[in-house]
């Protein structure tokens, strides 16, 4: 395969790991927020987040990214849309900040949601282990209700859901390969185009294929060790 065909393949790759690297950030930040307030939020606040979830949970993952990306930019004005799409670059120094395109946001808008609302149902998992009598324990040592989540009830609950979570971030690298459809350039958009200009489908798909295990290969290796610590 030419040069310049491999040189988009591993363009578009580099593309999926930054998406799944801030979409794994930002889901779990999400993700955990949403927990908590699904446990000690009012009942508006639960409500919200449990709302929140089910919608997430029972809708298909390409059709909340068409609603983020043509849906939502129906409903903004013209000029909001027209500004989103328009190229913006921050000047800092010798590394310039560039806007990143309509297409980048919806995919990580739609993909963030997705990952959190997952999320938030694995750390609910790991509230639901945690007995009762720690939340107890913290009362008596005269902890808040609040306090004792915090400090006592949630980080046994993180300890518990990480495995899960990390199979959650797998699922976000492969989940990335929808927002071809929105027009983002990752990984699958890429070995789309390389197919297309040389009719070498197998080699194109193989070479991405590849791209996919090694990312997920890593990931699980480095969530592996790092569980260990979080365990221990």
């Amino acid at each position: 395969m030419a040069g310049r065909y491999l040189l988009w393949l591993v363009q578009g790759f580099g593309v999926t790991l930054a998406l799944s690297l801030a979409v794994c950030f930002a889901g779990t930040a999400v993700g955990i927020a949403v927990c908590c307030l699904r446990a000690i939020g009012g009942r508006a606040l639960q409500a919200a987040a449990g709302a929140f979830v089910g919608v997430i949970r029972n809708t298909p993952l390409l059709v909340q990214l068409f609603v983020w990306y043509f849906g939502l930019a129906a409903l903004l004005p013209a000029g909001v849309t027209a500004w989103l799409n328009a190229p913006h670059v921050l000047p800092l120094g010798p590394v310039p900040l560039r806007w990143p395109a309509y297409e980048t946001l919806a995919g990580f808008v739609g993909l963030t949601a997705y990952a959190a609302a997952y999320i938030a149902e694995e750390c609910r998992a790991g509230l639901n282990a945690v007995r009762p009598a720690q939340r107890e324990a913290a009362l008596a040592l005269g902890m808040s209700p609040v306090q004792g989540f915090a400090h006592i009830v949630l980080p046994q609950a993180l300890r518990t859901a990480w495995l899960p979570m990390v199979g959650q971030y797998l699922n976000t690298i492969k989940n990335t390969s929808l927002t071809m459809t929105i027009g983002l350039a990752e990984l699958s958009y890429a070995s789309r185009q390389v197919e297309t200009e040389t009719f070498l489908a197998f080699q194109a798909v193989g070479i991405a294929t590849l791209f996919y295990v090694a990312a997920g290969l890593s990931i699980a290796r480095r969530a592996r060790s790092a569980g260990a610590g979080v365990v221990g």
